[in-house]
């Protein structure tokens, strides 16, 4: 059973009550108050204080200080006027009950309320800060988009500007052209002059020279020699076509029946080699051999680049499909990329080739030739 404090003192003025409550050794850890507008519970064990107020006070605004083994209360009241009594007077159990069930349902309705409160508070905060975050947000991705606009102006300016000056050194170009050919053109014409001048020159030169003694006949003779002097070459060009062959040497050297069955042999070998793919037109011809290609996927296999190598060996097998080094060759590169299928795939293809050509050789022991090859 809980004692039942009973010595305590209260004092008021018509606003406010002041009650000292004495519990010895009283801490504010072990100590439990509830308040409300007409009831008043200190719970510190054993003892148990219970006050059914006056008139309502407000609750919210009161206040406790706990120290010195006494509990302080300083209870504001609602309406200013002065109490006759601390407690009622007269109350039986039955209605102090009740006023303890109506304390309890006010508080927890206020305990309640405050939670909603409180929740709808946060979720404000929580708005005005998301509304926050995305003015932030929406301001960066502005500042981000102007300055790619004026990166981009600023590119577009200066691809402009580049143009601009690759039009004037191209017409610059262009005038430089003109002005050599006309030059040129004026150059031949002058040596045409001069030629002509020449020409006259000595045509003149020749008849004044003649002697005027000669008979007749020595006369015809020199007239006969100055009109078969040729006149002064045109200028031109000369086209010279040659018969279209393989071979550098000339056809005079050469061994035309020997040239044809080499070359017939050559196109022979390039069908059975698919040298006509359309990826090959822009490889050498040393890059379109499949022993070359196999030897560059080596050398890629071993600077652990596989999917380059296996590129090669792809190319190679589309020249030759009869190699089984090649097919064993992109297995390897197959398996350190783990593409197991396909390393089984590329086995299969090699035994079956070289099924074909050599003795049966069972795939576990190509298998182990082909990892005892590259050291796996």
């Amino acid at each position: 059973m809980p004692l039942q404090v009973s010595d305590y003192s209260w004092q008021q003025t018509k606003t406010a009550v002041f009650l000292s409550l004495p519990l010895k050794g009283v801490c504010v850890r072990d100590t439990d108050v509830f308040c409300t507008e007409n009831y008043l519970k200190v719970n510190f064990p054993p003892f148990l204080f219970e006050a059914f107020l006056y008139a309502p006070i407000d609750d919210e605004s009161s206040k406790a200080k706990i120290g010195n083994d006494t509990i302080v209360f300083t209870l504001y009241k609602k309406e200013a006027a002065m109490w006759e009594t601390l407690s009622v007077t007269g109350v039986d159990k039955e209605m102090m009950q009740r006023i303890r069930e109506k304390s309890i349902l006010q508080a927890q309705e206020r305990a309640k309320e405050a939670t909603e409160a409180k929740a709808a508070a946060k979720r404000e905060d929580q708005k005005y800060a998301l509304s926050v975050m995305m003015k932030i947000e929406e301001e960066e991705r502005k500042k981000i988009e102007d300055m790619k606009e004026n990166e981009r102006i600023k590119a577009t300016k200066e691809l402009e500007a580049w143009k601009e000056c690759q039009r004037k050194a191209e017409e610059q170009k262009k005038i430089q052209k003109e002005e050599k050919l006309c030059q040129k053109e004026k150059q031949i014409k002058e040596e045409r002059k001069q030629l002509k001048y020449k020409t006259s020159t000595r045509n003149l030169a020749s008849r004044n020279l003649a002697p005027k003694g000669r008979n007749s006949e020595n006369i015809f003779t020199e007239k006969l020699k100055e009109d078969s002097i040729p006149a002064p070459r045109s200028v031109g060009s000369i086209k010279i076509n040659f018969t279209p062959r393989v071979f550098p040497t000339a056809l005079r050297e050469s061994q035309v029946a020997e040239e044809e069955e080499w070359l017939h042999k050559q196109a022979e070998a390039r069908r059975a080699m698919n040298t006509d793919i359309p990826e090959l037109c822009d490889l050498k011809e040393e890059e379109k051999n499949p022993e070359w290609l196999k030897d560059k996927g080596n050398k890629l296999f071993a600077t652990e680049n596989y999917l380059a190598a296996i590129n090669a060996y792809n190319l190679a097998i589309r020249l030759n499909n009869k190699m089984p080094l090649l097919y064993l060759n992109r297995a390897a590169c197959h398996l350190k990329l783990k593409n197991l299928h396909k390393a089984i795939e590329d086995s299969s293809k090699a035994y079956r080739i070289m099924k074909q050509h050599l003795r049966l050789i069972h795939p576990t022991k190509l298998y182990k030739l082909m990892l005892r090859r590259f050291g796996m």
